[in-house]
């Protein structure tokens, strides 16, 4: 059995068994119960629903604009055709390159968190899929990661844009923020996310609610079930 600290014991005794309480009373809990120091993320865990009405598991994959941004900062990188190279510097992207870019990525030496790609260059990058594959920085359209507009593509990475992914057993995590928000700014960035959820399912023939149960926690603490204002 795992063993738990002193400090997290503490906090144990604050957790309600199966009781729900809402998301903006779990977010105060959260935040009072955060004593470490350093700035702690506040952070979403789901449960959905696989099931299909036509059968099939679902696969969720889609981006979320928080708001408020997630208090994460991202090192941006941007390929592009090299008439394009000016345009992205002055856009904000932290790397910037064409095909030597690509050299890098295939020597995988690169240390960026997010890459951006114009659509005449998928065609090369779509060959290291194995390289940028598996770190989740694969770009896809479906994401805004590949787009002609690159000024708002890098834009979008850089203030707060954070991916919602279940793994093969429905489960989704995604941060809303840090301890250090006020707890409106966070309660509006997990409405953001609720709201992408309610867009998705309406988008998807999902058998039953989407959202099978919801927490809300910190790095360091302990999770609180939510109780939903709705089922979705």
């Amino acid at each position: 059995m795992k063993k738990r600290s002193k400090r997290y014991k503490e906090i144990l005794k604050t957790a309600i068994k199966d009781k729900k309480i809402t998301a903006k009373e779990i977010i105060d809990l959260v935040k009072k119960n955060s004593n470490t120091k350093f700035d702690e993320s506040i952070d979403v865990s789901l449960k959905i629903n696989l099931k299909q009405s036509k059968g099939g598991d679902l696969s969720l994959r889609t981006v979320v604009n928080l708001p408020n941004g997630s208090g994460k900062k991202s090192k941006v990188a941007i390929l592009c055709e090299p008439d394009k190279i000016d345009e992205a510097k002055k856009s904000g992207a932290d790397v910037v390159g064409s095909d030597d870019l690509i050299e890098k990525i295939a020597a995988g030496k690169f240390d960026f968190t997010k890459l951006v790609c114009t659509p005449a260059m998928m065609s090369k990058i779509g060959k290291h899929g194995k390289v940028l594959g598996p770190k989740g920085l694969m770009p896809n359209p479906k994401l805004g990661t590949v787009s002609e507009n690159i000024s708002k593509a890098i834009k979008d990475a850089k203030s707060g844009q954070v991916e919602i992914r279940n793994d093969k057993d429905g489960n989704i995590g995604v941060s809303i923020g840090k301890k250090s928000f006020n707890d409106d700014n966070l309660i509006k960035n997990y409405n953001a996310i609720i709201d992408t959820l309610e867009k998705e399912k309406s988008n998807n023939t999902v058998k039953g609610d989407l959202i099978k149960s919801l927490y809300i926690t910190s790095t360091m603490g302990v999770a609180y079930k939510v109780k939903m204002e709705k089922n979705i």
